[in-house]
């Protein structure tokens, strides 16, 4: 059986922050921050069957959804946020669920996390069902919330997958697919915003675009549905039609999006026509 290692409570590697000069403190949260990709490398063969498992759950249908609580829920809203501009997918494809509801996201909510049975009520919520993903985030492993809610899913067939941040934690045993990213001590002690908080954005980052990729929502290595939310997106999207239909009429090409309302559809038309 193996043991499981609190590191994200584990002193930090420096001591005596308050002496220390703000390049100094600067320069050693930076060379912290270097090692974060490194752990993330190693956990890619974990991240790509979680990535395959949501893709085929997606592609017939289903849902993805995060959970968490404190900054592990904020960042997991992020992404889900994300998603609906940057790939045109509609919102309520991807779900953040953060423990304590919609004040966590900007106010901690005392004692949110504790519970083992308000994460599965909050999935009910959206009707969660055994076509969707449910992707709990906790960096420290433990959190209730995250835990019972991935547990519960279980029990219903739902697939499932984790990323923390410590080593054989007690959310990785509750996932299907668990991703475990070991960034070691953080600067400031148990401070898990920083490295651990980093580390689960990199991997949301590679869940979702790699996710959507597969969904098709990405031709070539351009955002083809992104939403025309603003004149820079609409400015891109026209370069990416003249680009693609080798036009050197920006009006005409901006007109065509206008029309269409996204690059893929704009550049299907002008290719059937």
């Amino acid at each position: 059986m193996s043991t499981f290692i609190k590191v994200t409570e584990q002193t930090s590697q420096y001591n005596h922050l308050e002496e220390m000069g703000i390049d100094e403190l600067l320069t050693h949260i930076n060379t912290e921050d270097k090692t974060v990709p490194l752990a993330v490398e190693k956990a890619i063969p974990q991240i790509e069957k979680l990535v395959a498992a949501i893709s085929d759950k997606m592609l017939a249908g289903g849902r993805l959804f995060y959970i968490g609580a404190g900054t592990s829920g904020r960042l997991g809203i992020l992404d889900a946020s994300e998603c609906p501009p940057t790939f045109g997918v509609p919102y309520g494809l991807v779900i953040g669920i953060i423990a304590g509801g919609e004040k966590a996201i900007q106010y901690a909510v005392e004692f949110a996390e504790d519970s083992m049975e308000q994460g599965w009520s909050d999935l009910q919520e959206y009707q969660v069902n055994d076509k969707d993903v449910v992707v709990g985030l906790a960096a420290s492993g433990t959190t209730p919330y995250v835990i019972g809610a991935l547990e519960e899913c279980r029990k219903h067939h739902i697939t499932t997958g984790s990323i923390s941040c410590n080593p054989h934690s007690p959310v990785s045993l509750a996932a299907d697919f668990p991703v475990e990213v070991v960034v070691g001590p953080e600067f400031v002690t148990g401070s898990t915003r920083m490295k651990s908080g980093t580390a689960q954005k990199l991997v949301l980052n590679m869940i979702s675009t790699a996710t959507m990729i597969q969904l098709g929502r990405v031709e070539d290595n351009k955002m083809v549905n992104m939403q025309l939310s603003n004149e820079k997106l609409v400015d891109r999207g026209v370069k990416m039609i003249m680009e693609k239909l080798s036009l050197n009429d920006y009006e005409q090409a901006r007109q065509l999006l206008l029309k269409h309302g996204s690059v893929k559809k704009a550049i299907d038309a002008a290719v059937l026509v």
